[in-house]
């Protein structure tokens, strides 16, 4: 998988909020047509999926549509992208869904019309109202955070206050699993382990959300600030939202001594981990999981047959790595210097 990795990494209208990002043929005499839906078109994670999905319908001879909300949570959006793509009789679907609940009715049409449905990084709920899942192990992710964060407080973690900043109220899959999989690693039970929120660890002081991007981040630390002042571990679910904790956190001069931990391992992110201003993050592949998928897509055009998950798992795990500059014994790391030979964005 490593070198996989290391390989794939270095190769590289319907309703009034839909953006039509791309519309790309590169036809080559195939005739295949796909379509890939994001959340939104700024944030470096899904702009690398573009750049991943691009290049390899480019190198098969595919005609690539792109598809973005406006922002993250535009499941609307999401909803008339579908549409467009079944009208436009594409092969395949590439998404990852804003609401993993209520896009299953408008994939299952999808499916139903004869097109291949991958979700990429965001697993659906059930996950298999998709033909396949491609991503990161997001709860692993969030497990490697996690017990680097309780290893590098050591028996302070015992006292710790924990701010949690998640992604949307709707909980989408990709939240749930790295919120539960980073209380996990610090070593905190789960109450019921398909949602946040419910856990009773006194050491939780609340969950609040940030929309996935550094404003929401900011406001979010902001009202968890407001319920204890002393908070000094925080978990976020991305990086972008990690940088506006810690805006809200130098504010009030407490920047550095509150540890930030998050999820990504975009460039801006990794040069936050060496900049000190994130503690660790893991770092996920996301011109893997798009460029695969396209490779998917052809197949299925070609021969019907649909991709297998990864050998004990119920998706195909592209893979994921914990960065940081201060290892901690038992947590498995890559320095910062290997990160940014992988990172993105």
């Amino acid at each position: 998988m490593k070198n996989t990795l290391n390989k794939a990494l270095k190769t590289a209208c319907a309703a009034s909020a839909l953006t039509l990002a791309s519309s790309v043929a590169f036809a080559g005499g195939h005739g295949i047509s796909a379509c890939l839906i994001t959340k939104t078109d700024t944030n470096p994670f899904f702009v690398k999926m573009k750049e991943g999905a691009t290049a390899k319908a480019e190198e098969l001879g595919i005609t690539l549509k792109s598809y973005a909300g406006k922002i993250d949570g535009d499941h609307q959006s999401q909803v008339a992208a579908i549409e467009t793509c079944i009208a436009d009789g594409a092969k395949g679907i590439l998404i990852t869904a804003s609401d993993t609940k209520a896009i299953v009715g408008p994939v299952a049409q999808a499916r139903d019309a004869g097109l291949l449905v991958i979700a990429l990084d965001t697993p659906l709920e059930p996950m298999d109202a998709a033909d396949a899942t491609f991503a990161t192990d997001n709860f692993l992710a969030g497990e490697l955070i996690g017990k680097w964060a309780a290893a590098a407080l050591g028996a302070d973690a015992a006292n710790a206050k924990i701010g949690m900043l998640d992604l949307a109220v709707s909980q989408p899959s990709v939240g749930v699993l790295r919120d539960q999989g980073f209380l996990q690693g610090f070593g905190i039970d789960l109450g019921d382990p398909n949602k946040w929120g419910d856990e009773t660890d006194s050491r939780i002081v609340g969950n609040d959300v940030t929309a996935g991007n550094e404003e929401g981040g900011r406001k979010a630390m902001e009202n968890l600030l407001a319920k204890d002042p002393m908070i000094n571990v925080v978990y976020t679910i991305n990086e972008p939202a990690a940088s506006g904790a810690y805006e809200a956190l130098k504010a009030i001069g407490r920047e550095n001594d509150v540890l930030i931990v998050s999820v990504d391992g975009g460039c801006p992110g990794i040069a936050d981990v060496k900049a000190g201003v994130i503690g660790a993050t893991s770092q996920q592949y996301p011109l893997l999981m798009a460029s695969l998928g396209v490779e998917a897509i052809k197949k299925w055009a070609d021969d019907g047959s649909k991709p297998s998950p990864t050998p004990g798992k119920n998706f195909f795990d592209t893979g994921v790595s914990l960065v940081t500059d201060k290892p901690a014994a038992g947590v498995d790391s890559i320095d910062t210097a290997k990160g940014t030979d992988l990172c993105w964005g």
